[in-house]
């Protein structure tokens, strides 16, 4: 991820790390301060039930959603890593720092205006992040699946916007709110919310927690 980033030109201010536990003593562990938090879990018959009735509840019983909030649809398969990472990045540009040539800074100031939607037209149009994303994908340590595979495992990010904590989720059609949170705060809440995930399905074990810090790790 740390490469990723440092390819569409953010500088390396701010690092992806792992996060190796929930209890206090190995959250404590993890450089502070923390603007973002990812998620990868397995998508499950548990979640996908659990998505539809949240979904429907909300459409029903909306959130008040800050305009702040970036967000941005997933509509190209398998790339809910990068989607994780845009989340991110996107809600944090004010604290982080990209090189006057960096494609991610340029693909979020020309999409600063536009809907959830426009902007995952654009991504798909998006010649470098492409490349770049396919590139990194085929290091990895295991065989990178192509755009088109079915892939049961899923990234989603939590953010800090006007105190309120967010989950970003390009297969949703909207952000969900949280309750409040504070830069201090954020690690613990959006680790609370991942507790609830894991809790929807206690006999799976495939769960990672990476957070975007300050220090490096």
């Amino acid at each position: 991820m740390n490469k990723f980033v440092s390819c569409l030109g953010m500088k390396p201010t701010w690092q992806f790390g792992d996060v190796y536990g929930l209890d206090p003593e190995l959250l404590s562990m993890v450089p502070r301060p923390v603007c973002a938090v990812l998620l990868l879990f397995p998508v499950t018959e548990k979640y996908e039930a659990f998505k539809q009735e949240e979904e429907e509840r909300l459409k029903e019983q909306p959130q008040e959603v800050s305009p702040d909030v970036y967000f941005i649809k997933q509509t190209i398969g398998n790339a809910c890593g990068t989607i994780g990472l845009i989340h991110a990045v996107a809600n944090n540009q004010a604290r982080l720092e990209f090189e006057a040539d960096s494609s991610l800074k340029k693909f979020l100031e020309q999409t600063s205006k536009m809907t959830p939607e426009e902007r995952a037209v654009l991504l798909e149009k998006d010649e470098s992040i492409r490349v770049i994303h396919e590139s990194r994908a085929q290091e990895g340590q295991t065989e990178a699946p192509s755009l088109d595979d079915k892939v049961n495992l899923h990234f989603i990010a939590f953010v800090n916007v006007g105190g309120h904590l967010y989950e970003l989720d390009g297969r949703k059609p909207f952000p969900i709110v949280h309750g409040k949170t504070s830069e201090d705060t954020l690690l613990e809440d959006a680790v609370d919310v991942c507790k609830v995930f894991m809790a929807r399905d206690p006999q799976e074990v495939r769960f990672t927690i990476i957070a975007l810090s300050k220090d490096s790790f």
